[in-house]
């Protein structure tokens, strides 16, 4: 009998100390909970500072095949990736952060598939291009990598289809920028940010690979790529103008329309990028060299409306821009602001197909004062085809929406600016504005005088 009450009284303790040691646990729980809570709003308000654990981790290597089929590509255009062995070690990691740095593509030293694929099937398509492909690699500035933006230009615009598969859409590496505004001055604040990649469909088969070009029904070419104009240069050239004739033409005193658009050019270029780049001072989290390659890998993706420009009128491009701007993923304001600081990398590092593509993309979300834009690279075939009966809608959509009470966005202070605008503008295709007839004044008859003698 006292055994049995020996055997109770042990249970009974043994489930309050049970119960005690639960709400001991569950209160160390929240009071852990409570500090780690704590601990992580702070950190979250201080730089991140270095740990010292460390994790093990098991890379992903392709097969032997495949590690060599990516070194040697990388190679070839000019990213060293050491020896072609297949094995893809930190040599091949710096390649590839080289060649995505030089894509515009985020640099993780890590291919994804598109980037892959781009890649080899580059290097396939180059090798197939015998004679052709050693023209191409003289005519482009940047040698033989320059051939990877060419033909990732020709695949954004459908130039080029793959063997044995369907094409795969380039991933979204568009930096869609939100510029952080100091307080107090009535502007939200945002982050730069990259736009998530769409999905791929995964490819048939192996790594498909360029069809070989027939050479049957071909249209020839004689003058090869042409020369591409650079707009620093010619606005280096027209300031040794302007200086020369003592200043800047006025709408009196203008007689050389031509002279008098390539200032305001210029000047609208100067405008652009200062714009922008008061944009980038804010943008936190990227350098300039940083968001400078993400605006060089957004203008592939427009090419097409690009190389529109010469060819259509201005409502039927803007329609296409339009299609772009909806099926982009991204808000209006997020492009409007990419767009603008892309405008200005375009015009500060020369690449027009950049600064083309960011004017389309702002007329095509309502800021029609930057067809002006437009209109001059039309006028002065920068870019593009010259083409001043083009331009001309250009112009005068910009100088409507102006008139009709829209901010100038170039040389605001500048009000007589739209006035010689619109008379050099339509000056280019020989309309002659009718002069007001001066204004004689009308004599009154003269009083007559006659002479009396006494």
């Amino acid at each position: 009998m006292r055994f049995k009450h020996l055997i109770s009284a042990a249970l009974a303790s043994a489930l309050v100390l049970g119960t005690t040691s639960r709400v001991q646990a569950d209160g160390g729980d929240f009071i852990a909970g409570a500090v780690i809570g704590g601990l992580l709003g702070a950190a979250s308000q201080q730089p991140k500072r270095k740990t010292t654990s460390t994790r093990s981790y098991r890379p992903r290597l392709p097969s032997t095949q495949e590690g060599k089929e990516i070194q040697a590509s990388l190679n070839y255009f000019g990213f060293n990736a050491g020896s072609v062995d297949g094995q893809l070690g930190q040599k091949t990691r710096n390649a590839v952060s080289s060649y995505q740095a030089y894509l515009g593509y985020p640099v993780t030293g890590q291919l994804t598939p598109f980037e892959q694929e781009l890649l080899i099937s580059s290097y396939n398509r180059a090798q197939a291009g015998g004679v052709q492909t050693s023209q191409l690699v003289a005519a482009n500035p940047d040698g033989t990598r320059g051939l990877l933006k060419q033909y990732r230009s020709e695949m954004a615009s459908g130039g080029a289809t793959m063997a044995g598969a369907p094409m795969m859409a380039a991933p979204g590496t568009t930096v869609v920028v939100n510029p952080v505004m100091p307080q107090g001055q009535g502007m939200g604040q945002g982050t730069l940010t990259a736009a998530a990649p769409a999905p791929t469909a995964p490819a048939a088969g192996g790594m498909p690979a360029f069809a070989a070009a027939q050479p049957e029904g071909a249209m020839p070419s004689f003058m090869g790529n042409g020369a591409t104009v650079s707009l620093a240069s010619h606005c280096n050239k027209v300031s040794l103008m302007t200086n020369t004739n003592g200043g800047f033409v006025t709408e009196a005193s203008m007689s050389d329309p031509n002279q008098a658009l390539n200032e305001q050019f210029c000047l609208a270029r100067t405008y652009a990028i200062s714009t922008g780049e008061d944009m980038i001072s804010k943008v936190q989290g990227f350098t300039p060299e940083q968001i400078a390659q993400q605006c060089q890998g957004f203008a592939p993706t427009m090419s097409s409306q690009v190389a529109a420009l010469s060819i259509q009128p201005r409502d039927q491009v803007l329609t296409d821009t339009s299609a772009f701007v909806l099926n982009s993923g991204m808000s209006p304001a997020q492009l409007a602001s990419t767009a603008k600081i892309c405008l200005s990398v375009g015009y500060r590092t020369d690449d027009m197909d950049v600064a083309l593509a960011s004017s389309l993309l702002l007329v095509a979300l309502g800021e029609r004062a930057y067809g002006e834009l437009l209109g001059h690279h039309l006028s002065q075939g920068v870019g593009v085809t010259r083409r001043p009966d083009l331009a001309q809608a250009w112009y005068g959509d910009s100088l409507s929406a102006i008139d009709a009470g829209m901010p100038a966005v170039f040389a605001p202070g500048q009000p007589e600016r739209q006035g010689l605008l619109r008379k050099a503008s339509m000056s280019l295709n020989g309309v002659v504005i009718p002069q007001p007839a001066p204004v004689v004044p009308t004599s009154a008859p003269a009083l007559p005088s006659f002479s009396v003698t006494e």
